[in-house]
């Protein structure tokens, strides 16, 4: 065989080699593969490792809600948590069984959302005693068994003040003597600790009424007809102010009009309050801004109801009773040391 066919067979079988390994593929040695196996088992554990979890992160990192019926349990937990602390951020409509939205006023909602009284704070107000549970006696009407105000009512007749110490008085008035610059009583209203009526009427002023001041006292010709006197009324409010602490709002202007004198230790007035002297920018501040800077309400913005505003005095006060408490004993050190007993002070009638 010549020499260059054997070079060109033999290059022509190299080429075939090197096709050969492409096109088939060379099994694997079995020791490698077990080898590669064994590797592989013991890389891989017996639970899933975390950089799967997180890759993947499961559907319960998302706080799953728990409806009633899931868990009764927790649901009867939870509403008695509320009916003790929690109570304010129920629905106040909701739990006014005969109220529709568009009757209930802007501060007799937020009383029932406000529904946060403490069991001392509420027996001292009512001078009951607090049972084994930690309660107040249950003759309290919550919060919620509010109704609408009931003008020129009177004495409310579904109102027991054996026990209450709180009450809150505003009065309404209108414009006498020469120009109308004097005032007269024209309409007084009570509510007690938790907002409840407890009287309301118009009266008849004994002296001609110059400025009537309706688009502010809310108070007209139309509701005299009907009104009480003028002497009819001052007794019954100095009975029920009678032995109680008096809440009001600048309320030297209100007994002032009543004619009535009361003890400075019986009165607790949101004007004169430390605390609230922030709101007056250098005066005392009016009831309609700290309604809306602390209450969060608007009232006043026409006419003006005696029993809205003296609602929202007492809620001013109750919602910062302790800080009152403080004031007062500051003020009365004597009278913080000990609890008024016998003989309660009276309302005197001015001569």
């Amino acid at each position: 065989m010549a020499p260059q066919e054997l070079s060109s067979n033999w290059k022509k079988l190299q080429a075939k080699i090197k096709a050969e390994p492409s096109s088939k593929p060379q099994p694997r040695p079995s020791g490698a593969l077990k080898r590669k196996a064994s590797e592989s088992n013991l890389k891989t554990p017996s639970h899933p490792p975390a950089k799967k979890t997180q890759t993947h992160p499961p559907k319960t990192t998302k706080p799953q809600q728990t409806t009633k019926k899931d868990n009764p349990i927790s649901s009867k937990k939870t509403q008695k948590e509320m009916g003790n602390t929690q109570s304010s951020k129920i629905d106040p409509l909701s739990v006014l069984p005969n109220a529709s939205k568009n009757a209930v006023s802007p501060s007799l909602s937020l009383w029932a959302q406000e529904n946060d009284i403490s069991p001392e704070d509420l027996a001292e107000a009512y001078q009951l005693g607090l049972g084994s549970s930690g309660r107040a006696g249950s003759s309290v009407v919550p919060l919620s068994d509010q109704e609408p105000a009931r003008p020129n009512e009177g004495l409310a007749p579904d109102i027991s003040l054996d026990k209450a110490k709180y009450l809150a008085l505003d009065c309404e008035m209108v414009g006498i003597g020469e120009g109308g610059h004097d005032s007269a009583l024209a309409r007084v209203s009570i509510v007690d600790f938790h907002g409840r009526q407890v009287y309301d009427s118009f009266v008849r002023p004994k002296a001609r009424v110059i400025d009537w001041r309706t688009e502010y006292s809310g108070v007209s010709s139309k509701n005299m007809p009907t009104a009480r006197t003028f002497e009819e009324v001052q007794t019954q409010v100095a009975e029920l102010l009678k032995g109680r602490i008096l809440v009001g709002h600048d309320v030297k202007h209100d007994l002032a009009v009543l004619l009535l004198e009361h003890p400075f230790k019986l009165i607790r007035d949101t004007a004169k309050f430390p605390g609230f002297r922030k709101y007056g920018n250098g005066r005392k501040p009016s009831l309609r801004v700290l309604a809306r800077e602390i209450l969060g309400v608007e009232i006043q913005t026409g006419q003006h109801s005696s029993i809205e505003d003296a609602r929202a005095t007492m809620l001013l006060f109750r919602k910062h009773k302790a800080a009152f408490d403080v004031d007062h004993a500051n003020r009365y050190p004597d009278e913080a040391r000990r609890k008024l007993k016998g003989k309660p002070n009276k309302s005197k009638k001015r001569k």
